[in-house]
């Protein structure tokens, strides 16, 4: 009920409170009788405001030029109304702030004192989302008023920001303009209060890269000399942060400013500026609007600049602002605003009681008109707040609809009815936009029970990954997300288990659980069986229950015994999903589920999933055989959208061609592209042995049985070798045996002295966990600064042993009896079939150095001294020629299908397990290795990605070992397969290994028989400097034949031996390139 039906004042009663007012002697009466009319307002109803003129007479008051009593009475009363009729009274007082803003500039002071205090009460009341029309009046205030009202209008202004700072924020691109203007204002207090303003508003901007230029942003404004100033700080600045429409509101004016600078080197900055901060501009509505008025200035440097080199970098940011989204054509048509308010407050008159409107006397369906002006006064200011949420389609959010439309129903419909009101408001605009949105791709493929409708937005830090879009999931079916890697697809499903999605289900109403690959945080140390039951959420499950559920799985009693930390990746993962089976989820996370498994697990999942009807499923895989068994419906990423397509990924594939990269690895548009193999010492053909295992058994400790029997195998430069087998029967051991991470306790392993090894691991994060505030590049340099691979260093294999320890203490006596003890290896040169190495002596000079072949070494237990020289040699003949600097290494990184700003910006914390895996894959090929293995590279990349590698690797030239369990995978690249099964090894395909590691004892040292290998596609890269085992003395033998040098003297021969050891100590003590062992006089 309206408060106008009960009990009110009089109309002679309010023309006494009026008079009381009007003829108050002070301001302490004035302040008695404006809070006795605003109480009787209250009373009366609000209608009364206009039904007893009191804001007519009000405005006379205020406007009454003879006396300064009744200026300050009315300027009081409007003091009194809003704080005794509270925020339902905002929009009826908004009209009246013109007047009071004019009278702060009144010769009386205390008449200035109240308007202020009047202006300052109206505006407290407002919300946040009224933000926009109030700066409409406030920036009509500020064009037209007196100096002093400018002043009054800029503080106004400012006082939004601490309360409204997102809102403030939207607002830029109107407001800025407006105080800009007012910064050039002849008065300097209203010039210096606009700079404040704008300084003020300028700090929404929540832009941590623009933060420390605000200052000078500002200064540009109101000084435009400064820009070039301003362009060559904002040149240096490195942008990483996501650019949003406020943040270009500030800066798109200042670059079209710096666009038309006649000054060259003001020019490049600018289009530099431009090219680095559009590119993280990930809105293209929001690119569309702001960047197209840059569009024409840069076009024009690109095609009219003095200067080559601006040239080329005004082309470069154009093609970035058109990829952004910009347009050529000019900024797009902005919102119809006042279209919008009034559609929207023509529904809101049909959704009021019929009490309160006037139904339409020409139309019979036309929209109804509200029965007092008050009401539609305050429904058009209700209607341009809800203009903004519907256009931001903010429907979740119950308390901004009560804040912007309830509270000012409350005079006129009572609480109750207020919020009823409220709430057919939203439904009636939110079921709008869900049919204005809907996609056809949204329907169903069948009837089922709804478990979640959520409309959602997700971000992982200033990437936005989905933008305003709906998770709707079906009980019983089973939905494969699509997405290429870094889309975000992991991130939801993360999101997901945390209850971090707004509006999705808490875990009460809709059991959710995820299924990863790893254990991380978890203590492995327990028993298969125990693990599970010491689950804190599986406390009352009995043990006979979880005994039955890992039977399902395939754990017999043998392995539910066994230790989890000794169970290899693809069990670990079948523990994982036994483990979320026993939480009966409503809701099943899988995330890459098939990594791991073995074919016949794999088929085991199908039929578990296929035969549970009553569990939704949510898969990301980038099996697309698997994707294709198990799912009903495909959610594909589109455009910052989630759209469903009813059927199975060949339905999908059916519908969109495009997407036939999941089916096929050489329909692919990603393009990988590995570095050349480098050269390798004493190898001249593709089929000689450089690696090879010869009867090895291997166990593991604590175990009984060998993972490992009687394994023999090689590897040439031409291998192209798939390992396959179950999950458990030792591939991943039978790598680290032959990489020489392990050492078998049976057997012999060789591996070429200066071979290079590419190794990514099943668990290839391990490389970089301890790098994870690193950004890729910073990874790389870090590992690769020293000219060799950092990480050799740390591997376990290479590290002594104190019995290792113990026998560099052990005396080495020479032919003539003398008794040496070994310090440290120096270098290394080839030695007819193998290699010798030049050895310090402990407490002797270098000229004491001795040169000892390699297998006497090896024979008096220096095997591990040994290759740790050789891995160091063989990893500097590699990386060290390669220069480290960000932006070739930049390069490297996008030829292995890294996003060059992710490599630049981007932490290789907040990387994707896609864009992790394509970083280590980066840095194993640095160095230029001969081999490249990989372990299971298919878990973690797509299907784009993993057809881009297979077409990498079918053109690289090195040696390629291959651990999968896609079938598809390695029968495209690998003819030659090693079957483990059991312990046991068997080849199958045709082997591209001859049994010897080097060429013809017969060949001089230095002749053609020395040079690399080459391969089967291109030529490896020859490393630039040489080594001691590549050195001159061997160049020179092969070399034409030129004038015989005369034979030196045995003095000539000491002094040119000691230059040499010379050289060498400069060269280890200060680093830089290895010097030449020439015959060069020159002294060092």
């Amino acid at each position: 009920m309206s408060p106008a039906v009960m009990t009110s004042p009089s109309e002679s009663e309010f023309a006494s409170i009026i008079e009381a007012l009007r003829a108050a002697p002070s301001g302490p009466d004035a302040k008695a009788a404006a809070d006795k009319l605003a109480l009787a307002v209250s009373k009366a109803g609000i209608e009364s405001l206009v039904d007893q003129n009191v804001i007519t007479i009000l405005h006379n008051f205020v406007l009454n030029k003879k006396s300064g009593w009744e200026r300050e009475s009315g300027a009081i009363a409007f003091q009194s109304l809003p704080a005794v009729l509270g925020p339902p009274s905002a929009p009826l007082l908004l009209p009246s702030l013109h007047v009071l803003f004019d009278l702060l500039s009144d010769k009386g002071e205390v008449v200035r004192t109240a308007a202020s205090a009047a202006t300052k009460a109206i505006l407290q009341l407002l919300p946040p989302e009224a933000t926009r029309t109030v700066f409409g009046i406030l920036e009509d205030i500020l064009e037209k008023g007196k100096w002093q009202t400018k002043v009054a209008a800029l503080d106004a202004l400012k006082s939004f920001v601490a309360r409204a700072k997102d809102s403030v924020a939207d607002e830029l691109g109107h407001i800025l303009p407006k105080v800009e203007v007012a910064m050039h204002d002849t008065k300097k207090e209203v010039a210096s209060a606009a700079v404040k303003c704008a300084t003020s508003l300028c700090t929404t901007l929540a832009n941590p890269d623009l933060a420390p230029h605000i200052s000078a942003l500002v200064k540009c404004m109101s000084n435009p000399d400064a820009v070039a100033a301003c362009i060559k700080a904002l040149s240096s600045t490195t942008f990483v942060a996501e650019v949003t429409a406020p943040a270009l509101a500030v800066l798109v004016p200042l670059l079209l400013r710096a666009l038309n600078d006649r000054s060259m080197e003001v020019q490049r900055r600018t289009v530099v500026v431009i090219d680095n901060l559009v590119k993280l501009v990930r809105n293209p509505v929001v690119a569309a609007r702001y960047l197209s008025p840059l569009v024409m200035g840069v076009e024009k440097i690109a095609q009219g600049a003095a200067f080559p080199e601006v040239r080329a970098f005004g082309e470069t940011a154009l093609n970035t602002l058109l990829k952004a989204g910009a347009s050529t054509s000019g900024t797009p048509p902005t919102r119809d605003v006042s279209k919008e308010v009034a559609d929207i407050v023509a529904v809101l008159l049909t959704l009021l009681p019929s009490d309160l409107v006037i139904p339409s006397a020409t139309r019979p369906n036309g929209s109804p008109s509200a029965k007092h002006p008050l009401l539609d006064q305050s429904l058009l200011f209700q209607g341009s707040m809800v203009a903004d949420l519907v256009y931001n389609r903010r429907f979740q959010d119950i308390e901004v609809w009560k804040r912007c439309v309830g509270v000012y129903m409350t005079f006129w419909l009572g609480a109750e009815g207020s919020a009823t009101f409220t709430e057919s408001a939203r439904a009636h605009f939110r079921a709008v936009d869900q049919a204005k949105y809907k996609s056809a791709h949204d329907e169903q493929s069948g009837e089922g029970e709804l478990l979640c409708e959520t409309l959602f937005s997700l971000a992982y830090g200033a990437l936005l990954l989905l933008s305003h879009t709906t998770l709707r999931l079906y009980r019983g079916r089973r939905y494969g997300i699509l997405g290429t890697n870094g889309s975000g697809k992991s991130t939801l499903m993360r999101q997901l288990r945390d209850g971090k999605v707004e509006n999705f289900p808490p875990q009460d109403k809709l059991r959710c659980v995820m299924v990863e690959h790893s254990l991380q945080g978890e203590d492995t140390s327990l028993s298969v069986l125990d693990f599970v039951a010491a689950d804190k959420a599986l406390t009352q499950v009995p043990h006979s229950k979880i005994r039955d559920q890992l039977l399902e799985v395939g754990f017999d009693d043998a392995r539910q015994s066994d230790v989890v930390g000794g169970l290899s990746g693809g069990w670990k993962m079948k523990l994982e999903l036994a483990r979320a089976m026993l939480y009966n989820a409503d809701l099943l996370l899988l995330d890459e589920p098939t990594n791991h498994l073995d074919r016949a697990s794999v088929q085991w999942l199908e039929k578990y999933l296929i035969a549970h009807k009553n569990i939704t499923c949510i898969i990301v895989s980038h099996d697309s055989g698997f994707l294709d068994n198990v799912t009903t419906d495909i959610i594909h990423y589109e455009s910052k959208k989630l759209v469903y397509y009813p059927g199975n990924l060949s339905s999908f594939v059916e519908k969109h061609p495009e997407a036939k990269s999941y089916y096929t690895l050489a329909a692919t548009s990603v393009k990988f592209s590995f570095p050349p193999p480098g050269s390798l010492m004493g190898v001249r053909s593709n089929t000689r042995a450089i690696m090879k295992m010869s009867n090895c058994t291997f166990t593991y400790p604590g175990r009984s049985q060998p993972s490992l029997i009687n394994v023999s195998c090689a590897l040439s430069l031409s291998s192209r070798v798939g390992v396959i087998g179950p999950n458990g029967a030792g591939k991943s051991t039978l790598i680290k045996l032959l990489t020489g991470e392990t050492v078998p306790q049976e057997g012999i392993v060789y591996k070429h002295p200066a071979l290079r090894v590419g190794y990514v691991s099943q668990h290839a994060t391990h490389h970089i966990e301890r790098h994870l505030e690193k950004t890729p590049i910073g990874y790389i340099q870090w590992r690769f600064q020293d000219g060799h691979d950092r990480e050799l260093l740390e591997k376990a294999t290479r590290v002594l042993t104190d019995e290792e320890k113990a026998v560099l203490d052990q005396d080495w006596v020479g032919r003539n009896g003398t008794k040496r003890k070994l310090e440290l290896i120096m270098g290394r040169q080839k030695l007819k079939k193998t290699l010798q190495y030049e050895i310090k002596w402990r407490g002797l000079d270098h000229k004491f150095n001795s040169w000892v072949p390699r297998d006497d070494l090896m024979t008096k237990g220096f095997g591990k001294l040994v290759q740790q020289f050789d891995d160091l040699e063989s990893s500097r003949e590699g990386a060290g020629t390669r220069d480290t600097s960000a932006q070739l290494v930049r390069k490297h990184l996008e030829d292995i299908g890294l996003d060059g700003d992710i490599a630049q910006y981007n932490e290789i914390s907040g990387l994707s397990g896609g864009q992790k895996i394509k970083l280590v894959i980066a840095a194993c090929l640095w160095n230029n290795p001969q081999v490249c293995i990989l372990d299971e590279p298919s878990n973690f990349l797509d299907r784009e990605a993993l057809g881009g590698l297979a077409v990498a690797i079918r053109e690289w030239g090195g040696a390629v070992v291959i651990i999968s369990h896609n079938h598809e995978f390695v029968s495209a690249l690998c003819p030659e397969i090693w079957q483990v099964e059991a312990g046991q090894m068997t080849h199958q395909g045709k082997a591209a290994v001859v049994e010897d590691a080097f060429a013809d004892a017969k060949s001089p040292k230095g002749s053609g028989a020395n040079t690399p290998a080459r391969s089967r596609m291109q030529s490896p890269a020859v490393s630039t400097h040489g080594t001691p085992a590549a050195s001159g003395a061997e160049d020179a033998a092969a070399k034409a034949p030129g004038k015989k040098k005369k034979k030196l003297t045995r003095n000539q021969m000491k002094a040119q031996e000691e230059r040499r050891r010379l050289r060498k100590l400069a060269w280890l003590t200060h680093g830089g390139p290895r010097p030449e062992d020439t015959d060069s006089d020159v002294d060092p």
